[in-house]
């Protein structure tokens, strides 16, 4: 129920069909660290589905993402939890735990996955692996508006690069069929 309410929320404030399938894939990487640490899958679920929610209306205006998508949150009812990742998800808040790193660090590299999978010669999640989206990760002009900087925050969390790139391609694989991919 939660879900479907949040998806509602996504589909009202977002109509382009690839930022809603961006907003998903974070939605999976985010399941999978929140079960990877014992957290809520839930909520860290539900973060990084809605973390973009106001993209479409700040479009063209970095200075107003994020602290627009949480105040959207915070008339929905949303958890202040939530709220505060999404503000540190665009520096709007300071990074306080978990939950904003893991969101600050897999935001860009779904974007990162995707464009790998792309290349693949099957264009599906389940054939690549850390290592073929890694090859990539060192080719600056590929997928460019990946932040490789913010993903290596990473490290952070306790991750290395290739077991935090092998947690979220599974968890964007539990999402492979929304995804196309």
């Amino acid at each position: 129920m939660e879900r479907e309410k949040a998806m509602e929320l996504i589909k009202k404030n977002i109509k382009n069909r690839n930022m809603i399938k961006h907003c998903i894939a974070v939605e999976g990487e985010m399941i999978a660290l929140a079960r990877h640490f014992g957290e809520d899958e839930t909520l860290w679920g539900l973060t990084g589905l809605l973390h973009d929610v106001d993209y479409e209306q700040t479009n063209g205006d970095p200075v107003a993402h994020a602290e627009v998508g949480a105040q959207i949150l915070e008339a929905e009812g949303y958890d202040s939890v939530m709220v505060h990742a999404v503000r540190a998800h665009n520096d709007k808040a300071p990074i306080e735990n978990k939950l904003d790193r893991a969101l600050f660090a897999s935001d860009p590299l779904s974007g990162l996955i995707v464009a790998a999978t792309l290349m693949h010669p099957e264009k599906k999640l389940a054939a690549v692996d850390a290592e073929f989206v890694l090859r990539r990760f060192k080719e600056k002009s590929f997928a460019a508006g990946a932040n490789r900087e913010h993903i290596q925050t990473c490290s952070e969390l306790g991750l290395d690069l290739t077991e935090f790139v092998d947690i979220c391609i599974q968890g964007m694989r539990l999402k492979a069929d929304e995804l196309g991919l």
